[in-house]
C-alpha cells in the first residue's frame, strides 16, 4: 500500500518488510529469531498487525498462489478436490 499522508518518510523498505513476514510465516520461527539482515522484529510484527486487520495478507496471499499455480503452466484455481472419508 502507499504511504499516508503527512508525517515523517518512510524509512523502511516495503519490500525487505515484505521478504521478512514471508520468512517468518513460511518457517514457523519465532519474532525473536528474525534474521538482522531483515527489518527489526517489532517493524515486522507492526506490519504484520496492520496488514492482517486490514486483509492484505489475505490478498497477498491469494495473487501468490495464483502467479505460482501459472508459473506452473495450472489453472489459477484447482477444478478438483479429493476428499478422504477413511474413518478413524
Amino acid at each position: 500500500p502507499p504511504a499516508k499522508r503527512g508525517g515523517r518518510r518512510r524509512e523502511v523498505n516495503v519490500r525487505e518488510v515484505v521478504n521478512g513476514l514471508l520468512y517468518v510465516l513460511s518457517t514457523g520461527c519465532q519474532w525473536r529469531a528474525v534474521p538482522k539482515d531483515l527489518p527489526a522484529k517489532s517493524t515486522l510484527f507492526d506490519y504484520f498487525d496492520l496488514w492482517n486487520w486490514d486483509g492484505t495478507l489475505g490478498r497477498l496471499h491469494d495473487e501468490l498462489y495464483v502467479k505460482c499455480r501459472e508459473a506452473m503452466d495450472r489453472e489459477a484455481s484447482p477444478t478438483a478436490c479429493i476428499i478422504d472419508s477413511q474413518s478413524v
